[in-house]
């Protein structure tokens, strides 16, 4: 456990930030499952992914990059199953 007041801070601040980064993930996680799951309205679940992929980017949740390769992932699958 920490000692020093500001460090004490910092841990209080992490367990914050981790919750409302977690509620990011978890969004755009669930949406991926439904979507995999395929389904007649997988293809509208797409746009609500992407949003939900950019907001985590936004809010510095996970990287741009990772954001640019699961939305290809999933719009590669969506496309083979036309």
């Amino acid at each position: 456990m920490p000692i020093i007041k500001s460090a004490i801070k910092k841990v209080r601040k992490d367990k914050k930030r981790t919750k409302v980064n977690d509620l990011y993930v978890k969004a755009y996680q669930t949406t991926l499952k439904k979507i995999k799951k395929g389904g007649a309205d997988a293809k509208k679940m797409v746009s609500l992914f992407y949003s939900q992929v950019d907001k985590a980017v936004k809010h510095h949740v996970i990287h741009k990059n990772k954001a640019i390769r699961l939305k290809s992932r999933v719009s590669k699958k969506i496309s083979k199953k036309k």
